[in-house]
């Protein structure tokens, strides 16, 4: 993910229309002042709109299908004054339209945009959103018939990537020793909207797809059995989203560092404008930060055309940590699959974690340009989450005693990010075959819990998201995705239709049902996102370059850190969910990354899955 970036001198030009909009119902039209998902409703779930109107008094609204019958009518909900969004907000529910088919509501002589009911509704969804992750593999051609279109083939970006460890002074002049040997470290994702592969964020992305595998496994429903997600890995008898899942695995084992390795790192705590000093540590087992271009590339750079030296930057803690965990939980599901690479993962995981154990306090620096940091000063959340992982996969009772006595272990669950995993580890204590029942009950509950905390947010809403803050954070979106993955878990652990009810609003407020009236997702709804911070979908800048592909997710409105050009001129002058704009330029608005697009694919699985 981008802190920094260049902008090239291309002129702008006219905004790539996708040919993805043939999914949506109803062209681009002024926005209205009905504000619902733009794709529609599932027959069995909630379906509420959001009306932005002055009135203090409720207002006489009505469902009507094609032919112009009306399927429900009442009086809205008044709200009030919503401070996220600034608008003065009512509410309308019509649950009991379950018939498919297409309709409209009215309200006080405004109608909304044409949207359906249907069952299967989120399975184009959860297809395109798993894409994304195709689009974005370093290390091969992109071909048209896997991406859905040739506007969207490229050739392979980085096809052989042997990198050697960063060496000399970085951007503060403190001087790095580098190390004796490369690593081939081809494939992977590309994190965001540059060419970096990151291990931190690569991390979480990866356990997600393979936590979404896993559910999937559980219930006996395997929505992208081999074949269905058109991968090159196709015909191999793998279900695609493990073929796609073990693209990024096998990247983040290549990251490992060699057993022997001594290394010259900072150890400790990083104090702010502090100078550096170095540990001489062995690093055997560790894993390294990121591979990176060593500048900033400019806007747009298609990925073949890198020509920045990639670099090892050094192994961290927090790296390694990453590696522990998603190699644990690789064993845990390729056992039964593949057991050669179980045991690889594994071994992997069982290294790296005694690596962290061994060398607690290496942390990233921001010092590095051409990439970006994931710098964390707090890693008891990822040992927490890699103990749970290594636990569930082997059932080992050190791993156990470990976990016990870790403060997260007590703690209130919060969703996830890159940079708080803990929940990733409740998670799988919850739902991993072998754990004592006394721990994933303990762990149940504690994600109950969490989505009771959420649900309760939606009445201080006026949009009605499990999401009450007036501090939009960077990818906000991934924020209010990730929540509704707990939300879908604790519908999964108790049968109670309203934890089901609030991943859906969610996902409503994702797919328009927002105060700018606008789809955060590529390809999908009547104003669906266009324009989004990444190198090679950069038409805006360039007409030979394509837009998104459908399924791509924007980080979203962002209140708290406004340091794009575009951006930086709004900051005091928009409420937070007003904070975003549909622009290339806009990184802190709408750059798209792995860890982003992970809950969306989530999310919508977890919907298509129990329409």
């Amino acid at each position: 993910m981008l802190l920094r970036w260049k902008l090239s001198t291309a002129p702008l030009r006219a905004v790539f229309l996708a040919a993805a909009a043939a999914l949506s119902i109803g062209a681009a039209s002024p926005a209205p002042a009905i504000r619902l998902n733009q794709i529609g409703f599932l027959p069995d779930t909630a379906k509420r709109a959001v009306v932005a109107a002055a009135s203090t008094k409720p207002l006489a609204w009505r469902v009507v299908n094609a032919s112009g019958r009306i399927a429900a009518q009442g009086s809205t909900t008044v709200i009030g004054d919503d401070a996220a969004s600034g608008d003065h907000v009512h509410l309308v529910s019509f649950d009991g339209v379950t018939a498919p088919g297409t309709y409209r509501i009215e309200v006080a002589g405004q109608t909304s945009r044409a949207f359906a009911i249907r069952a299967g509704l989120y399975a184009p969804l959860a297809s395109a959103a798993l894409n994304f992750f195709y689009q974005n593999r370093a290390g091969i051609p992109i071909e048209a018939r896997y991406a859905r279109g040739t506007q969207w083939a490229r050739p392979a970006g980085h096809p052989k990537e042997v990198a050697p460890c960063f060496e000399g002074a970085d951007e503060r002049g403190t001087e790095w020793p580098g190390c004796s040997y490369t690593l081939d470290v081809t494939g992977g994702w590309y994190d965001a909207g540059d060419h970096g592969k990151y291990v931190v964020n690569g991390g979480i992305a990866l356990w997600t797809l393979q936590n979404l595998y896993e559910r999937q496994a559980a219930a006996g429903r395997f929505a992208f059995a081999d074949g269905r997600a058109r991968l090159p890995e196709a015909g191999n008898g793998i279900d695609d989203l493990l073929d796609e899942a073990r693209y990024e695995m096998r990247f983040l084992l290549a990251m490992q560092v060699p057993e022997g390795t001594r290394a010259q790192v900072p150890v400790g705590p990083l104090q702010p404008g502090a100078k550096l000093t170095f540990s001489t540590i062995n690093a055997s087992g560790m894993a390294h930060q990121k591979v990176a271009d060593r500048n900033w590339t400019s806007l747009p750079t298609r990925p073949h055309e890198d020509k920045e030296d990639r670099l090892l930057y050094p192994p961290t803690t927090g790296a390694t940590l990453n590696l522990a965990a998603v190699a644990a939980q690789c064993a845990r599901i390729w056992r039964s699959v593949d057991p050669t690479f179980a045991a690889t993962c594994l071994s992997a995981a069982k290294r790296a974690y005694q690596a962290a154990l061994r060398n607690p306090q290496v942390y990233a620096t921001s010092s590095f340009t051409g990439s970006g940091g994931y710098g964390d000063n707090d890693l008891s959340d990822e040992l927490y989450w890699a103990t749970a992982e290594l636990w569930a996969a082997t059932g080992e009772a050190t791993y156990g005693d470990a976990l016990r006595g870790m403060p997260a272990h007590r703690a209130a669950v919060r969703e996830p990010n890159w940079g708080n995993v803990a929940a990733l580890g409740a998670i799988t204590l919850a739902s991993a075959p072998g754990v004592p029942q006394a721990e994933a009950s303990g762990a149940k509950a504690a994600l109950v819990a969490a989505a009771d905390g959420f649900l309760a947010e939606e009445a201080r809403s006026g949009y009605r998201i499990s999401y009450a803050t007036l501090a939009y954070p960077w990818g906000s979106n991934s924020s209010i995705l990730n929540r509704a993955m707990i939300l879908g878990l604790a519908h999964r652990f108790t049968g109670d239709a309203r934890y089901r009810n609030g991943a859906v609003d969610a996902m409503d407020y994702v797919l328009g049902r927002n105060p700018l009236d606008q789809s955060y997702v590529s390809g999908f709804g009547a104003r669906p996102l266009m324009n989004p911070h990444h190198r090679f979908w950069a038409h805006q800048l360039d007409a030979s370059l394509p837009g998104p592909p459908p399924g791509v997710l924007s980080g979203g409105p962002n209140s708290t850190s406004m340091g794009d050009p575009v951006a930086a001129p709004m900051k005091g002058k928009c409420v937070p969910q007003r904070c975003w704009k549909d622009d290339i330029a806009a990184y802190t608005f709408n750059e798209v990354a792995i860890n982003w697009n992970a809950p969306l694919l989530w999310v919508a699985s977890y919907l298509d899955g129990n329409a």
